[in-house]
């Protein structure tokens, strides 16, 4: 393995070793395969070519300062992968199944996972999608379940700093009623054309907002958003919104830390009431929001040009627990022998 420098590492994809893959044919799941090819034969009839039956997931595994390398929360990817799964009538990978091949990739791969101290961390992306071929529009009757990983720096280069955010009415993520609480490529589709936008003109994200009446909060680029405002962690409720288990768990710990928390629906205007804003998921854990530009009105809602104190003890706190600094108290964390 070539010299690899941790600590510049950007949040993108690096080759490793080996990934883990299991077909689900006649019915039924097969045998674990590990294989050191980056590439997957595919019918050219295949559904997830044709009609989007594709989901994924996003994790992450640590190295402590004790050397071992901790899992956060595996449980809940497995589960909102079945989730998606059963939304767009593809064979959910049973629980157990997910678990031997999240543990042998990690293990497959050790060399690749970062060191302790460097910022960075071993992402995880397990994939599944219809492999059988179909013409007409119909769930296929083959599948491929995928677990490669690869060494990950901030998923913003900005890192644990401020970020500004457009707000865009041209774009909408995902419908009320459609797969947006699902974690289907389909809706990372959708986002390509308004991310762009709002990179081209010197944004991090894109906020969007609910795309019947576009009155309220909906997801945050990629991730979820939060606000701080009354002591009180507020968060949108919407069921276009995909359900973040980092957001989940900050939720938890804002509890744990003495604070109120809200998930409910959260109107555009009260982005003014917020001492502070957020964007979280599994790449960046958080991200601290400093100003929010609505691109139809022009308006623009500023909050600290520095993380606020609240969102600092959040991240840091999640932080700890993810690489064994303090102690996990709530069992999110597994460590991988």
């Amino acid at each position: 393995m070539e010299n690899i420098n941790w600590k510049d590492l950007s949040f993108g994809y690096m080759k490793t070793d080996y990934n883990v893959r299991c077909y689900y044919r006649n019915g039924k799941w097969g045998q674990i395969e590990v294989s050191s090819s980056e590439y997957i034969p595919i019918h050219m009839a295949a559904t997830a070519l044709h009609y989007g039956q594709q989901a994924f997931e996003g994790l992450k595994a640590f190295t402590g300062k004790d050397g071992k390398v901790r899992l956060f929360r595996w449980e809940d990817n497995a589960e909102r992968l079945i989730n998606s799964a059963n939304g767009i009538l593809m064979a959910p990978p049973p629980k157990e199944l997910f678990k031997k091949m999240l543990k042998k990739v990690i293990r497959k791969n050790k060399k690749y996972i970062p060191p302790y101290g460097t910022g960075a961390s071993l992402y995880i992306r397990p994939v599944l999608f219809g492999t059988g071929p179909q013409v007409g529009v119909k769930p296929a009757e083959e599948y491929l379940f995928v677990i490669f990983v690869t060494p990950v720096g901030p998923y913003f280069k900005e890192g644990f700093k401020p970020v500004s955010m457009l707000i865009t009415r041209e774009y909408d993520r995902a419908a009320p009623l459609g797969t947006g609480k699902y974690k289907v490529g389909g809706n990372y589709a959708a986002s390509l054309t308004s991310m762009k936008k709002a990179h081209d003109e010197g944004y991090a994200s894109v906020l969007y907002l609910d795309a019947k009446e576009k009155k309220y909060i909906d997801e945050c680029g990629p991730a979820n958003f939060f606000g701080i405002k009354n002591n009180t962690y507020i968060t949108p409720k919407s069921d276009s919104i995909l359900p973040s288990i980092t957001n989940k768990s900050l939720l938890r710990l804002a509890e744990h830390l003495g604070l109120k928390t809200e998930r409910r629906k959260v109107e555009l205007e009260e982005l003014e009431t917020f001492d502070e804003a957020g964007a979280c998921g599994t790449a960046a854990v958080i991200t601290p929001i400093g100003k929010i530009v609505d691109d139809t009105t022009g308006k623009v809602y500023e909050f600290k040009n520095a993380p606020g104190e609240i969102s600092t003890k959040l991240y840091k706190k999640l932080l700890a627990i993810q690489t064994g600094d303090e102690e996990d108290i709530f069992g999110w964390t597994e460590i991988i022998k």
